[in-house]
């Protein structure tokens, strides 16, 4: 079984962020928190406490980049989630692992290992 991590949600979905937490907890990952804007996830990032964060790449409009350029300063890894039709991400995050929506227990294993993995 893999090691269990602590992740972060960023979504600003509320059944979809609900989802992911089951998915999360069923796989023996804790959900350190979830946040639905940008402002509330660099707030965690501040404080830190968790091993990973999973990114929807578009709050209500705001796009997560800023999250990510945070998360990548402090060295903590991350996925991104996208439910398609949305621009590539930025340059300095294309090697980031990507997750499609809808989320599957099946397609957030790995992006979460091939997280770690970099």
């Amino acid at each position: 079984m893999p090691e269990a991590r602590s992740i972060l949600i960023v979504e600003d979905e509320p059944l979809i962020a609900m989802m992911l937490e089951d998915f999360l907890e069923s796989l023996g990952h804790s959900v350190a928190g979830s946040c639905d804007s940008v402002e509330c996830a660099l707030e965690h990032v501040e404080k830190g406490g968790f091993d990973l964060a999973i990114l929807d790449v578009n709050l209500k409009g705001e796009n997560v980049w800023p999250v990510a350029a945070k998360l990548r300063e402090r060295k903590l890894p991350f996925v991104i989630a996208t439910g398609g039709h949305v621009d590539p991400p930025p340059p300095e995050f294309t090697d980031a692992p990507l997750i499609e929506k809808p989320y599957t227990v099946d397609r957030v294993t790995p992006a979460i290992d091939a997280a770690f993995a970099q």
